[in-house]
């Protein structure tokens, strides 16, 4: 069982808004009396992604200003379509992934129908098991492509920074701890 925290959920969300506005761990870890470590641990790599994502918006925003006004409402139009089309695209693999799993279920009931002394005797079962696996596997290929997208993105944001990730790092650093 974990040991409970010395400090209230109020305490908590106290320290992360300070650490939001630029206050350091270490003089907070002092002040609430829990280690350094502890804040770290909780806060550490949020409080950091925050500030990236922030750093991000505000260069997006800059370079949104920077278009000719009707430039800008294509901009924004144009990520709105992206949203949709992302939004869409996990709903089909969503569904899709309900295909595939009823799929298999289906495909498992047609592989009881074989016989296991005499399996050719049992060739129509043999097809339907191997038709619906085919449709199954397919009905998972949206999913398991932006799964895969979605692992490759990660890689990339793990990478060295490039150009625009190690401005947006840069902006980050410049904002306080």
């Amino acid at each position: 069982m974990a040991r409970q925290s010395p400090l209230s959920p109020k305490q908590w969300a106290d320290i992360e808004r300070r650490l939001f506005d630029g206050e350091m761990a270490k003089d907070l870890s002092k002040e609430f009396g829990v280690s350094y470590n502890a804040i770290k641990k909780r806060f550490g790599s949020n409080v950091n992604q925050v500030k990236i994502v922030a750093a991000q918006i505000v260069a997006t925003e800059s370079a949104i200003k920077a278009l000719p006004v009707s430039s800008q409402i294509q901009a924004v139009n144009l990520a709105v379509k992206l949203k949709s089309i992302s939004e869409h695209l996990a709903g089909a693999a969503e569904f899709g992934a309900m295909t595939a799993h009823r799929l298999s279920g289906l495909a498992h009931n047609e592989v009881q129908k074989i016989d296991d002394v005499d399996p050719l005797q049992s060739l129509e079962a043999m097809k339907g098991v191997s038709a619906l696996t085919r449709l199954a596997n397919d009905s998972a290929e949206i999913g398991l492509n932006l799964l895969k997208a979605n692992k490759e993105s990660i890689d990339r944001m793990n990478e060295p920074a490039s150009d625009d990730n190690k401005m947006l790092r840069d902006i980050a650093a410049l904002l306080p701890n």
